[in-house]
């Protein structure tokens, strides 16, 4: 079992840089199936759910060749003849899930287990079937796989199901998944798709630019309206991932917990403004220092507490949630925090309270009331976010932190420990098998 051990009271300096996003790169490297040639993703992450991702396209018979030192990663999925997901790799990480989309676009039929993932709440995929049925799809859950299938008699290079067709959808909740998953599925539809009340966030707009680069015709990313024409077939390219805006949340809050003078490299302001902004209005020092770049000056003595809500983008951001409680746990006052993604995502609230935090969760609030001081525990990642929370107060706690399950924290951030510890940071990686809590 590997393990942290962070020793706190160290002051953060200096600069760290942001790796490409974690919610970009798995479904850009999804999206790879529908090319007719080879894609290469730059400033790919190195980190858990990418391999995960990987090896998920290799069962589809995708040649897959990652270049872990370059962040290179190219996707060969000519020979791809396989339309089925396993249980095995999907159950680690819910955003396999999103093969449905394209295989289903492709082969006119997929097979996919129903995704895991953090446990955080329920993700339900009602909403990616709902609209596989509106682009022509018949859907079936047996046996814990989720079958679609498209309606239209076989097409040609189709040799599973036919071509879907273009269609209206509604959502009824601003899915970023479900948004992702029918924006691949409708790329190679006959006609024109329009996805209404379609999630917003700028991995939307990174996934659509890289399907235009292969010669999709998709405008209104970014926006609530989505419109796809339809085409016969796309080609590959090569694409740049965008900058992970959670990763950048993350030092943000490092550096204003323990930060003398800190700059995020690769952090862009315009992704996370609002979240920067609640970061402003505690009365910490924040500011974009070029486009791509946001400093932070810590350690401030008198700092405010404020109100956090979640909501999807541009509203505050869910997965940033349990980073700013870690801040908001030592300013004074109360502090309060709304939970409207996910019901399960105050899990984190018991293990933070064990190094001497005073929230109290009501339902989908969390209040809480800032103390001094935060002590050292042994405490447990319980999913991805949470995880990083730990280590965040592990370094603003009085003595030596001992964080454990941080496979979670893995899964999302590349060398989050070396990272940390380039800034100051007093942060160990212990692999002890005989450990166990």
């Amino acid at each position: 079992m590997s393990y942290y051990i962070v020793k706190g009271d160290k002051i953060l300096k200096g600069s760290v840089r942001v790796s490409g996003a974690k919610n970009s790169a798995l479904k850009l490297m999804a999206a790879s199936i529908l090319s007719g040639g080879k894609v290469t993703l730059k400033n790919v992450p190195d980190i858990e759910d990418v391999h995960i991702m990987a090896d998920v396209l290799r069962t589809l018979n995708a040649r897959v060749d990652f270049d872990t030192e370059g962040h290179i990663l190219e996707i060969d999925a000519c020979n791809v003849d396989v339309f089925e997901a396993p249980y095995e790799l999907v159950r680690k990480m819910r955003a396999s899930v999103l093969v449905a989309g394209p295989l289903l676009s492709r082969f006119g039929k997929v097979k996919v287990a129903v995704p895991g993932g953090c446990n955080i709440g329920a993700r339900q995929i009602d909403l990616h079937l709902k609209g596989f049925e509106a682009l022509g799809a018949l859907n079936s859950i047996e046996h814990g796989y989720v079958i679609s299938s498209a309606k239209e008699g076989p097409a040609a290079g189709k040799p599973a199901g036919g071509r879907l067709t273009g269609a209206s959808i509604n959502l009824d909740f601003p899915s970023r998944g479900a948004t992702e998953n029918l924006m691949m599925a409708a790329v190679l539809a006959k006609g024109y798709t329009t996805i209404s009340n379609a999630a917003r966030e700028t991995e939307i707009s990174d996934l659509a630019d890289f399907l235009n680069s292969m010669g999709a015709e998709i405008s209104g990313a970014g926006t609530d309206c989505i419109s796809i024409r339809g085409v016969k077939k796309l080609h590959g390219t090569a694409y740049e991932i965008m900058p992970d805006s959670i990763e950048a949340g993350t030092f943000i809050v490092a550096a204003a917990l323990c930060g003398s003078d800190v700059e995020i490299i690769d952090a862009v302001w315009k992704n996370i403004e609002i979240f920067c902004l609640k970061i402003k209005e505690t009365g910490i020092n924040i500011n974009s220092t070029s486009k791509n770049s946001i400093r932070v000056k810590g350690l401030q003595k008198e700092l405010k507490p404020v109100y956090v809500s979640t909501l999807p983008y541009p509203g505050f951001p869910t997965d940033l949630q349990p980073i700013i409680a870690v801040l908001l746990a030592v300013v004074p006052g109360i502090s309060i925090i709304t939970e409207n993604v996910f019901e399960n995502r105050f899990m984190y609230v018991e293990e933070l309270n064990r190094m001497g935090a005073n929230i109290k969760v009501d339902g989908h609030h969390a209040v809480i009331n800032g103390v001094k001081k935060l002590s050292a525990a042994p405490v447990k990642a319980f999913d991805l976010r949470a995880g990083a929370a730990m280590v965040l107060a592990g370094l603003a706690a009085e003595g030596a932190t001992e964080v454990y399950d941080i496979y979670h924290i893995q899964r999302g951030y590349e060398n989050f420990d070396k990272k940390l510890a380039s800034l100051g940071a007093d942060i160990k990686l212990v692999n002890d098998t005989q450990i166990n809590v």
